[in-house]
């Protein structure tokens, strides 16, 4: 694995970090601040907004700059935000500099995920992306619970000032390892309506519509996991952090473990992953008053979630190859959207006075529902594949049994023969792109 991958990981860390704590900043926000814990709040939802505006948008503006260029500009421009959150005078600018850095953070995610995956071939696309995964985390694992912890002892602008620093780590190590790349011209040069065009394949659309709906149903829990371990499990408050850590430790190793098998078995990472996080929240929902089940389905969600999302990123860039920026910007926007609507709708079973338990079970059944989109995307994808492999069969054999193949011009017939090659060498390179995605 290229160097260069594993310093796009060090910058998806500060970015991932930036992203999540404030979950543990928002009290303290809102009393320096002057304002109430649900618009402190508003500065969570702003941020992944930003995200899934900024993804597609950032990616399109910057298509036709040099990726490596990109990267140091987004990355500066975050740094800058997260300097302006520290020093921000009122909530306003606060808020405005949540935007800005969600802008940043997504147009980096899908410029740097399509440089990662350049920098390797394709049967370690995901090992790539789970590098990048992996960044994020150990910001959960690490980054969130540093920055409560400084929050608390040092003022929540401590924390801001830490991911300004990160970032400049990351900025630094950008500019030094990540190779130099020029602006593509010519027939390489990116066509935005060329690329644009890879949302005319319905396969897209599914792969989205999964990474939108499994990461939904994560984000559905994750966010009242807190309330669920004290109100319901029962748990003290002292040992939220210890459980999100956990959390985050189960995400690191699924991270690790899935990004190894999925370029193998990309649905079956897919469709297994998925299945375990839907039984997983399922359980969670019906035991939710036990506190050992609690703290060890948590582990375990982390676990099954991070160990689909290197597949999941890998599979988009499969099935928009041509595109590999927009590819990447779609990925961004889809979990990000699902980090948007799942949180939104815990909330609606909460105010309707569900119980915290409920919450699970709305996130089982987002994760069923993409279980679901997943097989119908693989039972598309071999369908496709085998309909191609008889197609290029055919082909060679119509060739080979032509008989003005071996009497025409040899103009001709050279070409029947070549005809027939490539039918055959697209034949085989169909079931091998089968075999590496099943």
């Amino acid at each position: 694995m290229p160097v260069a991958v594993y310093v796009l990981g060090l910058s998806v860390f500060a970015l991932g970090t930036s992203e999540f704590m404030l979950s543990g900043l928002l009290q303290p926000i809102a009393r320096d601040m002057g304002v109430s814990i649900p618009e402190a709040g508003l500065l969570v939802s702003a941020f992944a907004i930003g995200m899934v505006v900024g993804a597609p948008a950032l990616a399109a503006a910057t298509l036709r700059l040099p990726r490596r260029t990109t990267l140091i500009a987004l990355l500066g421009v975050f740094g800058l935000g997260q300097i302006a959150g520290a020093l921000a005078p009122a909530y306003g600018v606060l808020f405005a500099s949540r935007v800005v850095s969600a802008l940043a953070c997504a147009g980096f995610w899908a410029v740097g995920a399509a440089v990662a995956v350049s920098l390797v071939p394709m049967g370690a696309r995901a090992r790539a992306m789970a590098v990048m995964v992996g960044g994020l985390s150990i910001a959960n694992i690490a980054g969130v619970p540093a920055g409560a912890f400084l929050g608390q002892h040092a003022g929540w602008r401590a924390a801001f000032w830490a991911v300004a620093g990160l970032s400049a780590l990351g900025l630094v190590g950008v500019v030094a390892l990540v190779p130099r790349t020029g602006v593509p011209t010519g027939e390489d040069r990116p066509r935005l309506r060329a690329e644009l065009g890879i949302y005319r394949d319905r396969q897209v659309w599914l792969a989205l519509a999964g990474t939108a709906l499994s990461g939904g149903a994560v984000f559905c829990l994750f966010s009242y996991l807190a309330p669920l371990l004290t109100d319901v499990a029962g748990l003290a408050e002292s040992w939220v952090p210890t459980v999100l850590a956990l959390f985050g430790v189960g995400a690191l190793l699924g991270t690790v473990i899935g990004g190894r098998i999925a370029d193998a078995h990309l649905f079956g990472t897919m469709i297994g992953g998925i299945t375990a996080s839907t039984v997983v929240l399922s359980l969670l929902a019906l035991t939710a008053h036990s506190p050992v089940a609690a703290v060890t389905l948590a582990l375990l969600l982390g676990f099954t979630a991070f160990f689909t999302a290197p597949a999941l990123n890998a599979r988009m860039f499969n099935v928009a190859n041509a595109a590999p920026t927009l590819a990447g910007a779609t990925t961004t926007s889809a979990f990000n959207i699902g980090n948007t609507v799942g949180p939104w709708l815990g909330g609606l079973v909460i105010d309707a006075g569900w119980g915290y338990p409920a919450v699970a079970w709305t996130g089982a059944a987002l994760a069923a529902t993409a279980v679901g989109t997943t097989v119908v995307a693989s039972r598309l994808h071999r369908a496709d594949a085998t309909s191609r492999v008889i197609t290029g069969s055919a082909a060679g054999a119509s060739a080979s049994a032509d008989p003005s193949a071996g009497t025409g011009a040899g103009a001709d017939a050279g070409v029947g023969v070549g005809t027939g090659a490539d039918a055959g060498a697209g034949a085989v390179s169909d079931v091998e792109s089968s075999r590496a995605t099943r």
